[in-house]
């Protein structure tokens, strides 16, 4: 054998996590663009929502509270594509996945199980990322927003709810038993968080008790960062109050995926 040459275990022990989930993640993005009403609703749903807020703010006393018509859309369309960009659309990948014996492969190679669900996990994260930049770049030109006034505590926002409805998404995955059910088992999330999450009517506006209920909600810490971060009005109790919420939510949805995650399907 030439010294050129690669033998199989030198060319195994040349992959890294890294380079397995990036490979996984290529396939998998090939396979999220053949599924066209799933990439429909993805890219085109959380461009529509915002225009829902706009029309109810101008009913809002939102100087009251300290916010504009811009703070109250911009987190919302931050959080309508974590919601139907990421979320929703990984519980479909991650079941359909299952369902089809592509996980249960895939365990059979060198990923390991953090890999499998990371690297499918990245299209649509990296997806529900820039339709987040380019909802910025939309509502900064549309609103007169300005520039934010604690622009790391928009980025910790931003990438606590990528991380948190990536980890969600495979924590509900472990509960629906079918491609067609995984059309319905995200909706008692979305419609929560988009009720009681302050995307349509900010926590200020609520009643203190309320208000107090509702900041526990998944994607309510997420909005919050988001806002405080680009208004200047979050305090720094608040804003750990919001990072812990965020980072107790995700710890739970890693315990469930641990607990209760197939990797073969329901029968």
């Amino acid at each position: 054998m030439s010294a050129t040459q690669t033998t199989p275990r030198q060319a195994t022990a040349a992959t890294t996590p890294l380079s397995r989930m990036t490979a996984l993640a290529r396939a998998e993005l090939t396979l999220l663009g053949r599924t066209k009403g799933a990439l429909a609703a993805a890219l085109f749903v959380p461009l529509v929502m915002p225009v829902s807020v706009r029309s109810a703010a101008e009913e809002m006393d939102l100087a009251g509270a300290g916010l504009s018509t811009g703070t109250l859309v911009l987190p919302a369309a931050v959080g309508f594509s974590l919601l139907f960009a990421v979320y929703s659309v990984l519980v479909g990948v991650f079941v359909v996945r299952r369902e089809e014996l592509v996980l249960k492969r895939l365990r059979t190679g060198e990923l390991r199980d953090a890999e499998i669900l990371a690297g499918s996990a990245l299209p649509a994260a990296l997806t529900g990322l820039a339709q987040c930049l380019l909802l910025t770049v939309g509502c900064v030109a549309l609103l007169d927003l300005t520039a934010p006034s604690a622009p790391h505590l928009v980025v910790i926002g931003l990438l606590l709810g990528l991380v948190m409805c990536s980890a969600l998404a495979a924590a509900t995955a472990s509960f629906t038993r079918t491609g067609e059910s995984a059309q319905a088992t995200p909706m008692p999330l979305l419609l929560i968080s988009m009720i009681g999450s302050g995307m349509f009517v900010p926590l200020e506006l609520l009643p203190d008790k309320v208000a107090s209920v509702c900041e526990l909600l998944p994607l309510t810490p997420v909005v919050t960062l988001v806002r405080g971060g680009w208004a200047g009005n979050l305090s720094g109790y608040e804003a750990l109050g919001a990072l812990a919420t965020a980072m107790a939510w995700i710890l739970i949805a890693v315990f469930a995926v641990r607990r209760w995650f197939r990797w073969e399907p329901r029968r």
